[in-house]
């Protein structure tokens, strides 16, 4: 499903079009709480296009943690392109399942990514456990509608034979687990479709 066509379609947009709004805002965020200097983990960072806007603000390096190479390919050409390919790292891995697959780095970001994995909590303890001093992520609403959504498409890539499946876990659970890995967590935006929650130590 997030194979090298998805990766293709994903790089171009953002060469036309930048960052898409909910991205934005988190980037926008971290740039006011500062980023010159920070290292950056990104997990499931897709292409990187979070990671090098961060850069261009002033962050030091980034690393990217994904479960599959196929972004790989368009990732280093956005970077080569940006002139930063050797401020950026790629990684291949589960930080949920081995937390020795990524360094600790001052922020941690995760763009659409909580909503992909069955355990929130798990992932988002390690992301936390990861993060010296922010972490920022975007999530689809916990309501009974999102959960509708998430159900439906569900049952439609069961019938089409596909292994992904997508969730729509509570947001205060999120901010609960981000509190119990010693952070203070809000809601930085509510959108109709994501939600933007922000987290400091």
């Amino acid at each position: 499903m997030f194979g090298p066509k998805f990766a293709r379609h994903v790089a171009s947009r953002y060469r036309k079009r930048g960052l898409d709004k909910t991205a934005q805002r988190m980037v926008d965020w971290l740039v006011s709480q500062g980023v010159q200097g920070s290292t950056v983990l990104e997990i499931g960072g897709g292409v990187g296009e979070i990671q090098l806007e961060l850069l261009r603000h002033g962050a030091a390096r980034t690393t990217n943690l994904e479960l599959s190479s196929s972004y790989d390919d368009q990732a280093a050409a956005l970077a080569n392109e940006a002139g930063v390919a050797d401020r950026t790292v790629r990684r291949i891995g589960d930080v949920a399942a081995d937390g020795a697959v990524a360094e600790s780095a001052d922020v941690v970001v995760m763009h659409r990514v909580i909503c992909c994995y069955p355990d929130a909590d798990r992932l988002l303890g390690a992301a936390a456990d990861h993060a010296r001093a922010m972490v920022v992520l975007s999530h689809p609403p916990g309501n009974v509608v999102a959960r509708a959504v998430a159900a439906v498409e569900n049952i439609g890539l069961r019938v089409m034979g596909r292994e992904y499946r997508s969730f729509a876990h509570p947001p205060a659970d999120l901010i609960a687990t981000l509190r119990d890995h010693g952070f203070t967590a809000q809601h930085l935006h509510r959108g109709l479709l994501w939600h933007v929650i922000v987290a400091t130590r």
